[in-house]
């Protein structure tokens, strides 16, 4: 797998269990990421789980979109999803969480994979030019609302 196109991490001082707790959980995330604003398990599934799907709910001002995703790893240090937008690759969304002295490291990554020529009709729908920088700057503020969530 190639380079992330936005990553980040903070320092949590809360369990590493407590962590993929928040980040594997649909109603946490939507509480705690900037454009995600909530999702529901399809298929039967309950949970994350690997191969389990979800439809995200996402908005940006007054511009919304959804996406399916499905679930690539569900392990303790690892909660990661493939997104896709009308059948098409989107990005891959990652949680790498690694334990340490009094709490854990947590860094969110992503990865856009969507084809060149689907990027004008992404503007349209989500508002939002730079993909990359964007993304950066949500990640770090979910990270820190994650952070905050998990020590409280």
């Amino acid at each position: 797998m190639t380079e992330p196109t936005a990553r980040a991490c903070v320092e949590v001082s809360a369990s590493a269990e407590r962590v993929y707790a928040l980040v594997s959980d649909l109603p946490g995330m939507a509480s705690a990421a900037e454009e995600f604003t909530g999702g529901t398990w399809l298929d039967g599934a309950s949970g994350a789980a690997v191969g389990a799907r979800f439809r995200g709910s996402n908005r940006r001002g007054w511009r919304r979109w959804s996406t399916t995703s499905t679930v690539t790893d569900a392990a303790p240090n690892r909660f990661a999803f493939e997104v896709k937008s009308f059948g098409l690759p989107v990005s891959r969304w990652q949680y790498d969480i690694e334990p340490g002295a009094g709490g854990c490291t947590l860094t969110e990554s992503t990865w856009d994979r969507r084809p060149s020529w689907y990027l004008p009709i992404t503007v349209l729908g989500t508002g939002v030019r730079d993909r990359v920088a964007q993304n950066q700057r949500n990640i770090e503020v979910t990270l820190e609302r994650l952070k905050a969530a998990a020590e409280s």
